[in-house]
């Protein structure tokens, strides 16, 4: 990552893309020194792709059932994302495992926004998981990506009450609110040169 130019992202998504359009209008604001140059998408109908067509970013759009592996569409996208100069991967609902061919070259500079507090919870459906099991807290997580699920080093996490009345949709807005906020921070303190891993510790220096 350069800090003569802004961080060039690319974000990854398979739905509406609603962190994807909360992090664009961050660095529409003007409080990131980033860019978003990409968005990657595993299904040609997500509406991601429509709201990175109202901000003018380019997309690239794969049908994994048209290729022979994980492994080989990945390799594709990873072309894709050196042709574009990517500094950071941000996964916003992103929703495919990902292997060594994604993850090794982009290790360190590939985040992922989870809708619980991991470690508790991880992998689908996070907000059932907290409601079915009855826990009181749960909320939103940002981490690196090591390939496991959802198993990465922690950079940020917000957390968010489960009422006793709550609905999946009540508690997954919420939580959806709390990751709108989580993401465009972390993104801010990554530009800044802020995170450090070290092992599975991440350090955030306060400004």
């Amino acid at each position: 990552m350069s800090a003569n130019r802004p961080l060039r992202i690319a974000v990854f998504a398979s739905g509406s893309g609603s962190n994807f359009q909360a992090l664009a209008e961050a660095i529409r604001g003007g409080g990131i020194d980033a860019s978003i140059d990409l968005v990657v998408c595993d299904k040609p109908a997500a509406y991601v792709l429509e709201r990175a067509q109202s901000f003018d970013i380019e997309t690239f759009v794969f049908r994994p059932k048209e290729y022979a592996s994980r492994e080989a569409y990945e390799e594709q996208i990873v072309a894709k994302l050196r042709e574009k100069g990517i500094d950071l991967v941000v996964m916003a609902g992103y929703m495919r495992l990902v292997t060594n061919v994604l993850v090794e070259p982009f290790y360190g500079r590939m985040i992922n926004i989870h809708p619980a507090l991991l470690p508790a919870f991880p992998g689908m459906d996070g907000v059932g998981q907290a409601l079915a099991y009855g826990a009181k807290i749960t909320g939103a997580t940002v981490h690196f990506v090591d390939g496991g699920t959802d198993t990465g080093p922690i950079i940020a996490q917000q957390a968010v009450p489960i009422e006793d009345d709550d609905t999946r949709e009540e508690l997954g807005a919420r939580i959806q609110q709390a990751e709108h906020a989580l993401i465009p921070a972390v993104v801010k303190w990554i530009a800044e040169g802020r995170v450090s891993l070290d092992g599975r510790k991440v350090t955030v220096q306060r400004s």
